[in-house]
């Protein structure tokens, strides 16, 4: 593997990392929501809504990565030869994504977090609490569109 291939595939693991502030965000929306559970077992399909939000930055991590290990030639077996500019512009790609995804997936989880608190004592309030944790996702979504701009100006 050449020093340009590496460092591509630095960036495509770089891009997954946002998959940690999923599973933090996740996790924090996931305990609140197993208390309000815990005394209305109805409020599932509520407290559900709101703890699946902080996942989507993993998904956005996992696709800046598909598509630069894709780019490359490592998912069709035929990996390109990569120079270490270009090595180092996908490298580059990942991190937006993969670093504002750690920290906006955690804070939307800690947002729905309390959205979740919310409809425990308002449950009609949902539409609230989901709008607080979405303003979170705007975040996410800038730093996918900078990988994915980034990404689709790396010529090999």
């Amino acid at each position: 593997m050449t020093l340009g291939q590496a460092l591509a595939v630095l960036g495509a693991a770089l891009a997954a990392l946002a998959g940690v502030g999923s599973a933090l965000g996740v996790g924090v929306a996931g305990e609140a929501a197993n208390g309000v559970v815990a005394e209305d077992p109805n409020k599932f399909g509520q407290t559900l809504v709101l703890q699946a939000l902080p996942g989507t930055q993993g998904i956005y991590g996992l696709l800046v990565a598909f598509l630069i290990l894709s780019k490359i030639g490592l998912l069709g077996g035929q990996i390109a030869d990569v120079s270490t500019f270009s090595g180092l512009a996908l490298l580059a790609s990942g991190a937006p994504v993969g670093i504002v995804g750690i920290w906006s997936g955690w804070a939307q989880g800690k947002a729905a977090a309390a959205g979740i608190q919310l409809i425990a004592k308002r449950p009609s309030e949902l539409a609230k609490g989901m709008i607080y944790a979405a303003m979170v996702e705007t975040y996410a979504v800038l730093a996918l569109l900078v990988s994915f701009l980034m990404y689709s100006n790396v010529q090999l």
